[in-house]
C-alpha cells in the first residue's frame, strides 16, 4: 500500500537508445514540481540538457551506472532534493529517475527501498521500461541487461513502431512471456498510443525488485568515448566516417548520441543505436544555456582509443580535401 506521506518515485529504464527521454519529456509535461534524476553511462551527459528544456529542476548522475558505480551518487542527490524541499528552496511532489541504458534497475529499487532515510521520506510507485521495436528482439538475446530490465517492468512501452512495416508481434509475444505482470504499451515519439493496452498488468512489481542481484561486472567490456566538438567537424568528413564504422560495427556501437552546434547557433541533436541512425533533432539554442557540444559513443569490445584515432584522421583528411577544394 502507498504511503500517502511519501514523495511518489517512477523509475523509467530501458536499453541504450529505447527512447527512455522521449518517454520522459513527454511524461513531464505540465508537471513543473516534478524532480529529475537522469543517470548517464558516458563522462558527458546529453539527456539531462535536453530535459531542462522542459523541466527546471533536472540532476545529473553520470560517469557510470546508478546500479553499481553511482549507487552513493543516487542517494546523495535524494537527500539533497529533501534538503533543498525542507528549505523551501524547490517544490518536490514527485520524483522521475531516468536509468542509464546498461543499468540493472533492481539495485536503484534496492538503494531507496533499503536506506532507513530514504525509504521514510520516498515510495518507488512505479518502474517504466521502454523497448526498441526494431532492435528489441536482437538485444533481448545480446544483452542481458535488457532481460533484467523486462522481468522488473511494472510498464512495457514498445517504442519506434512506426520505423516498421507490421506489427512487431514476435517481440511483444516475447516480452509478454518474460513478464506477465508488466501493462503492455505502444508509443511514438514519446506519446503512448490511444489504443487500448496490449496487456493490463497487475501494476505490482515482481519482487526480484526487493532484493540486490548479483550483477557485477555487466559493464566490462562496455567502453564510452566522449568527442568534443568545440572546433567545427567537417560534417561530410564525420557522415562518411560513421557511416563506415556502422557498417563494419554497428552491433558493437551500442549507442551514438550528441549534440553539434551549427553555423549561425543552430543545435542539433545525433541519435543512434548500432545500425539505425535517427533524423536530427534541432534544438532552439534558448532552451538549453551553456550547451556542450561533444558525442558520446558507448561500444562494447571495441578498441575507443583506436576509435578516436580514426574520427581524427578522417577529420584532418576533410580539412585537407576541403582546402584544395
Amino acid at each position: 500500500m502507498n504511503s500517502p506521506g511519501r514523495i511518489p518515485v517512477t523509475i523509467i529504464s530501458g536499453f541504450l537508445g529505447s527512447g527512455k527521454t522521449s518517454r520522459l519529456r513527454h511524461m513531464l509535461t505540465g508537471k513543473p514540481d516534478t524532480a529529475v534524476i537522469v543517470n548517464e553511462f558516458g563522462a558527458v551527459g546529453l539527456d539531462h540538457e535536453l530535459l531542462r528544456a522542459s523541466q527546471e529542476r533536472v540532476e545529473l548522475v553520470g560517469g557510470g551506472c546508478a546500479c553499481c558505480t553511482r549507487r552513493e551518487d543516487l542517494a546523495e542527490t535524494l537527500r539533497e532534493l529533501l534538503d533543498a524541499r525542507d528549505r523551501g528552496r524547490a517544490q518536490l511532489r514527485r520524483v522521475v529517475i531516468e536509468c542509464s541504458g546498461l543499468a540493472d534497475p533492481a539495485p536503484i529499487v534496492f538503494t531507496i527501498t533499503h536506506d532507513a532515510m530514504l525509504r521514510h521520506h520516498f515510495d518507488v510507485r512505479r518502474l517504466i521500461v521502454t523497448v526498441d521495436a526494431v532492435n528489441g528482439s536482437h538485444q533481448l538475446a545480446a544483452h542481458p541487461e535488457v532481460t533484467k530490465q523486462v522481468l522488473l517492468a511494472d510498464e512495457l512501452v514498445v517504442t519506434k513502431v512506426d520505423l516498421l512495416e507490421h506489427a512487431p508481434e514476435a517481440l511483444i509475444a516475447r516480452l509478454a512471456e518474460l513478464n506477465p505482470a508488466a501493462s503492455l504499451r505502444t508509443a511514438l515519439h514519446g506519446v503512448l498510443s490511444d489504443d487500448p493496452p496490449l496487456r493490463t498488468g497487475t501494476g505490482k512489481a515482481p519482487a526480484a525488485a526487493e532484493r540486490l542481484p548479483d550483477f557485477a561486472g555487466h559493464t566490462d567490456d562496455v567502453r564510452s568515448l566522449t568527442v568534443a566538438t568545440n572546433d567545427r567537424v567537417d560534417w561530410l568528413g564525420f557522415a562518411v566516417w560513421l557511416s563506415m564504422l556502422l557498417h563494419a560495427r554497428g552491433e558493437q556501437v551500442l549507442r551514438v548520441k550528441g549534440l553539434l552546434e551549427l553555423d549561425g547557433g543552430t543545435l542539433v541533436s545525433v541519435n543512434g543505436v548500432q545500425h539505425v541512425m535517427h533524423m536530427p533533432e534541432h534544438i532552439p539554442r534558448e532552451e538549453i544555456a551553456d550547451p556542450a557540444a561533444s558525442i558520446v559513443f558507448i561500444t562494447r569490445g571495441l578498441d575507443v582509443t583506436r576509435l578516436q584515432e580514426s574520427l581524427n584522421t578522417f577529420q584532418r583528411l576533410a580539412r585537407v580535401d576541403a582546402a584544395v577544394s
